[in-house]
């Protein structure tokens, strides 16, 4: 298999021919229900979802969730809210954040951060990161929290494993307090729930189990990144959203999808991505994305280590059968 700049470039009229015959025969002839209910996170990912939806089955059968919570960046919401009213459909703004403490409660986990980091006291804004370079120089895959100090400061602890599952396990209650809201309005309204989880987050593994991965349908999973910003653009998704820089948007201090777990800019990851599950050569990849191949090399060898230690979340829960 060869690689060019044009592999990714996708014909938007047809694929969203394809997508919208997907939508309409699950919802009409799988489950069998009203329509499509879609989580709007002010991403464009869900907003390219509701687009395609409204073009499937029309505006009165697409229905629009928006759904933040206390340490949710506002202008999420903003941008959700305004793509919901340029599709002109139907949505509802439900606060998570009581069903987030009912589960566990914020207290206990600024408790923990405080153990991590002495000087952090609720309501600083904090968050997770990777180092970002990969292309770059080799590096390991060390997870570090950071809390900013009222005066600006950055206070910064390395996570070991334990640490680093214990803050996102909080952070996975907000993913899947968000599908507990979807899925009681789906049942509710007898509408089918719409996932939006692309290819580059599914291969690699960046999304929640039976939160953003926990849905009915995942119409845009055959799309990488780069092709959901294709047909996004087609269905002219408004510019705030296809200008802003994805972002996990879990974490009180913004923090993007980049920094927190791809490490690869956006501009290079799908090609590699791309040539990687093709098994094109590190040689033709380097030469093509005029990287070198040691970079390359890393960029595989990631991506190799993020898809086998995140094969659970595409599985089935496993049986005896």
């Amino acid at each position: 298999m060869s690689l060019s700049l044009d592999v990714l470039r996708i014909d938007p009229v047809r694929e969203l021919e394809r997508l919208s015959n997907f939508v309409v025969e699950h919802v009409n002839v799988v489950f069998r229900r009203k329509g499509v209910v879609v989580g709007l996170s002010g991403g464009v990912d869900s907003a390219c979802m509701a687009a395609v939806a409204v073009h499937a089955m029309g505006k009165q059968k697409v229905i629009g969730l928006v759904l933040p919570e206390k340490e949710t960046n506002p202008i999420s919401k903003d941008y959700a809210i305004e793509h919901a009213q340029a599709l002109g459909i139907e949505y509802r703004e439900i606060d998570i954040t009581p069903t987030v403490d009912s589960v566990v409660h914020y207290s206990w986990r600024d408790e923990f951060i405080q153990k991590l980091i002495p000087e952090y006291k609720p309501g600083y804004k904090y968050n997770i990161t990777l180092p970002t370079d990969l292309l770059e120089r080799a590096s390991f895959n060390f997870y570090k929290l950071q809390v900013q100090m009222p005066d600006g400061e950055i206070k910064k602890k390395r996570l070991n494993l334990t640490e680093f599952r214990t803050v996102t396990s909080f952070a996975n209650i907000k993913i899947r307090s968000r599908m507990l809201h979807i899925y009681a309005e789906a049942e509710r309204r007898s509408l089918v729930v719409a996932g939006t989880t692309n290819r580059t987050e599914f291969i690699l593994g960046d999304f929640c189990k039976y939160g953003d991965g926990g849905t009915d349908i995942e119409p845009l999973s055959y799309l990488y990144k780069n092709q959901t910003y294709q047909i996004a653009e087609y269905l002219k998704v408004i510019p705030q959203i296809m200008n802003r820089q994805p972002s996990p948007d879990t974490f009180s201090l913004p923090v993007s999808d980049q920094e927190f777990f791809f490490r690869i800019p956006f501009d290079k990851l799908d090609y590699l991505l791309y040539a990687w599950e093709h098994r094109v050569s590190t040689n033709e990849t380097a030469k093509v994305l005029d990287l070198s191949e040691d970079a390359v090399e890393r960029a595989y060898k990631d991506f190799t280590s993020k898809n086998n230690a995140t094969a659970h979340l595409r599985a089935m829960p496993y049986t005896l059968e």
